[in-house]
């Protein structure tokens, strides 16, 4: 009852949106509602392109609620431009309500594998399922769930221990897709060997989301070389510390 419940809301078209809510719920704006839907709406696509109101009450409950467009949770999910949203949608969360945009379906599917792909390269060639649930909840916050210290580590240990079954859930179908995981859902767990050859590094760094990608490749590649994406990537799958590169690059 005390806990904050965090709500997001996708959102086709954000003036219109923000026009109506401002209608039926002007309390829940700060100052910001003196400006109108298109202002608030405009200032919802810098950063991470989401809009919150906070400590809104509700049934007895304190709620927050942000507010992205379809069109750049898409673009998040497929690519990690920020990780803000599509971070969240790598942990278990309860949607709601959910239309049938198949864009947004791909785009929903694609985060996940994009999370696997990046929690392989950065875990070592045999691991457990719950480290490779904790991997992916260190995505969001500095990467590589090792070398994570103090407040953040509590945080993603505290979301992955008391959530191990609905984590399985989540990303079961993708691991029993995964050649190089044996997925034993029925009794709980999974057997991992992943492939650490540099060929088996280099199918995965390129099928990594491109914001990541191009965070790797500027801090491999020195200035004034220009070296195409595919290059480089392949020049990091032969790196031993490979793993550190891509935690690297995701903290970047």
């Amino acid at each position: 009852q005390t806990n904050m419940l965090d709500f997001v809301f996708v959102v086709d078209d954000a003036v219109s949106w923000h026009m109506m809510n401002l209608l039926k719920n002007r309390s829940h704006y700060s100052f910001l509602k003196f400006f109108g839907p298109k202002k608030i709406s405009s200032i919802q696509r810098y950063g991470a392109g989401i809009y919150y109101n906070t400590l809104v009450p509700c049934n007895d409950r304190i709620i927050k609620y942000g507010v992205i467009s379809t069109d750049a949770l898409i673009e998040d999910l497929f690519h990690w431009k920020t990780l803000y949203v599509a971070g969240r949608l790598q942990k278990p969360v309860k949607i709601l309500a959910q239309n049938e945009n198949s864009r947004l379906q791909a785009a929903l599917v694609s985060n996940l594998k994009s999370a696997v792909t990046a929690a392989f390269l950065m875990l070592p060639e045999s691991f457990s399922e719950e480290d490779l649930y904790m991997q992916i909840a260190g995505l969001s916050y500095s990467g590589d769930f090792r070398m994570i210290v103090g407040e953040d580590k509590s945080k993603v240990q505290n979301i992955v221990k008391p959530n191990v079954a609905h984590f399985q859930k989540l990303y079961s179908t993708i691991l029993q897709d995964c050649p190089q995981v044996v997925y034993k859902h029925h009794l709980g767990r999974l057997e991992a060997s992943i492939d650490k050859s540099p060929e088996g590094q280099f199918a995965q760094l390129m099928a990594l989301p491109k914001t990541l990608q191009q965070k790797i490749t500027a801090l491999v590649n020195p200035p004034g070389k220009n070296r195409d994406v595919e290059e480089i990537l392949l020049q990091v799958a032969h790196d031993p510390d490979c793993g550190f590169v891509v935690h690297q690059g995701r903290c970047g």
